[in-house]
């Protein structure tokens, strides 16, 4: 086992005997504890902000959500459509999204029971202007229905496809989230607008400025104004670009022309259906259904300190939600819906994760689709200010995925499943240059680095699973060969992607075992152990041939330890400490220990 493996254990130890001597605090009395919450959250999943603050985080969110109706505006912008067309399908689209933000709250069949808003997503552009292009309109809005339809079907069996997140899978899936807001946010960070124009020095001071007052307010502030950083840096950003120019006043103006009150309308009515774009939407709404399954995990973890694996019922009922609010948007003429992987980066940063902000949130996405004056202040967003919010979310989700990424150990497999799939994704971004000649119908596929690192990571994942055995036997020589434990246990937590504290605690608990059983049968040969792994539980059985051990109750004295006597008895002890469960079974003359560890 490797060094640090070794300080692990060795530290795993200490903290097991400190515990065998030392009464229980009141705090673990065996409660049953659904969820630990993390220290660093200000307002957990479960707890509610007082009125103002669930207000201002709120609205911190509707800006970001505001980046996804950009996308409405390039397809219709693919056809020649008119700014009128485009608006049409954004207020539509937020009557949609504000309704699933607040279903997605909602705990049971429908819902995940977690903060986590959904717009118009960048994964459904390539697919969206295919359509658009082919049929118009109608076409488009059809095939939205259709992914609604596809992505109800893929929540039902999202239990049975457990095998296709592994957290690695879902990291790597909200860390391309993440990253490919780079893409989106750079550019206008510096006041990028493509090609023939420059950056600017005042666009980035707006965004440099924007993007301070933000970082400042989540490091230097603990107090409520820790979880409204983002608020601060838009009224920085607003101000500034104005007084600079990068915002012109007049422009300004103009856009606040526009109505108080007025209702939203079709652009066009009708539906139609093109089986020849079947295969692209339903690439996209598989790496969009994926892609949900990593954001809620993330949703998962960071609300639970002691976080283990995706609550695939939380995620199931989170994907049905996303496949009903697009189906409605469809039909009523508007866009797909999916998750905000930057909203939920900015409930990390800013500590608040509470559910009780789903209310406001969805109210406010879907007034504004009857107030254009209100969301005219959106559609004027500096392009600086635009860029510092994206790269300011972009810290939680990269790093966030991260730390999915890395919970459970890695072997050579999955570092190749992960490798292979975050470079190519990345070449999108990087060399889109590359597959600029693939065929139309997979598009979509190589048009978004998210879509590609997903596609990629789950079907080599899947490959390289093939020849890890579930169960693995191996033999031990009683105080000789010991080491064989560690290499074994550390050899196939890697390839089953185990937990190292669960790993630790087998290893510790197999050499008490094999110790134990030596001590109650001096002279003992060789123990024939096995382990298997099934995701929910590690099982080690130890047979050998001789007496049981007799497994120790209480601790033994401090003074006993002095003795051969007690050193057994704290060896037996400890097997307790370490194991969930053990059975001890006879037979024969034969023994059997059967260790079960959860995980």
């Amino acid at each position: 086992m490797p060094s640090q493996g070794l300080r692990n254990v060795r530290l795993f130890t200490i903290r097991q005997l400190h515990a065998a001597f030392l009464p229980l605090s009141g705090d673990n009395s065996g409660a049953d504890i659904v969820r630990k919450r993390p220290s660093n959250l200000l307002y957990d999943v479960d707890e509610t902000p007082p009125l103002l603050v669930r207000l201002g985080v709120s609205f911190q969110h509707v800006f970001l959500l505001s980046v996804g109706w950009l996308y409405v505006v390039v397809i219709v912008n693919s056809i020649g459509g008119t700014e009128a067309q485009a608006a049409s399908i954004i207020r539509i689209s937020m009557i949609a999204g504000g309704l699933a933000t607040i279903l997605q709250s909602t705990r049971g069949a429908l819902g995940s029971g977690y903060f986590a808003p959904l717009t118009s997503s960048l994964i459904f552009l390539p697919t969206s202007i295919l359509a658009v292009q082919a049929g118009g309109f109608p076409a488009l809005f059809g095939m939205v229905a259709v992914t609604g339809v596809l992505l109800i079907l893929l929540s039902r069996v999202l239990d049975r496809a457990r095998v296709l997140f592994p957290p690695e899978v879902t990291g790597l899936m909200v860390a391309m989230a993440g990253l490919q807001l780079i893409r989106l946010g750079c550019p206008r960070f510096v006041g990028y607008t493509g090609q023939g124009s420059v950056p600017e020095l005042r666009a980035f001071l707006v965004g440099g400025v924007t993007l301070f007052v933000m970082v400042g307010a989540t490091v230097w502030n603990k107090g409520k104004l820790h979880a409204l950083p983002m608020l601060l840096g838009l009224s920085a950003g607003y101000i500034l670009a104005l007084g600079s120019g990068v915002l012109p006043w007049a422009q300004f103006v103009r856009e606040l022309n526009e109505p108080w009150i007025n209702f939203p309308h079709r652009v066009v009515s009708g539906l139609s259906f093109r089986f020849s774009l079947l295969v692209p939407f339903l690439i996209a709404s598989l790496t969009a259904g994926l892609k949900m399954v990593g954001d809620l995990t993330l949703c998962q973890k960071i609300n639970d300190a002691d976080w283990k694996r995706t609550d695939m019922k939380s995620a199931s009922g989170g994907l049905l939600t996303s496949g009903l609010s697009t189906l409605l948007s469809g039909l009523s003429g508007g866009l797909a819906q999916t998750t905000v992987s930057s909203c939920i980066g900015l409930s990390l940063a800013t500590g608040t994760t509470s559910r009780s902000l789903a209310i406001p949130t969805g109210i406010m996405i879907a007034a504004l689709a009857f107030f254009p004056k209100l969301a005219a202040v959106l559609a004027v967003m500096p392009a600086p200010v635009v860029g510092a919010i994206l790269l300011y979310s972009a810290c939680f989700i990269v790093l966030g995925g991260m730390q999915l990424l890395t919970s459970r150990m890695l072997d050579s497999r999955r570092i190749f499943a992960v490798g292979i799939s975050l470079l190519f994704g990345l070449s999108v971004d990087m060399a889109p240059e590359l597959y600029r000649h693939v065929p139309e119908g997979l598009r979509p596929l190589f048009g978004s680095s998210t879509a590609l690192a997903t596609v990629l990571v789950v079907s080599l994942s899947l490959l390289f699973r093939v020849g890890i055995a579930r169960r693995v036997t191996f033999e031990v020589v009683p105080g000789e060969d010991m080491e064989k434990i560690d290499s074994m246990m550390e050899e196939q937590g890697a390839a089953w992607g185990m937990r190292r504290e669960v790993v630790i605690s087998a290893v510790q608990a197999v050499h008490e075992t094999v110790n134990s059983a030596l001590a109650f049968n001096p002279g003992l040969e060789r123990v024939q152990a096995s382990i298997e792994f099934d995701e929910f539980k590690l099982a080690a059985d130890l047979e050998y041939e001789g007496v049981p051990i007799q497994l120790a109750e209480t601790a033994p004295s401090l003074e006993s330890l002095g003795t051969s006597e007690g050193v057994a008895l704290l060896s037996t002890f400890l097997i307790r400490q370490f194991a969930d469960r053990v059975r001890i079974k006879t037979n024969k003359g034969a023994c059997r220990i059967e260790l079960t560890f959860d995980h």
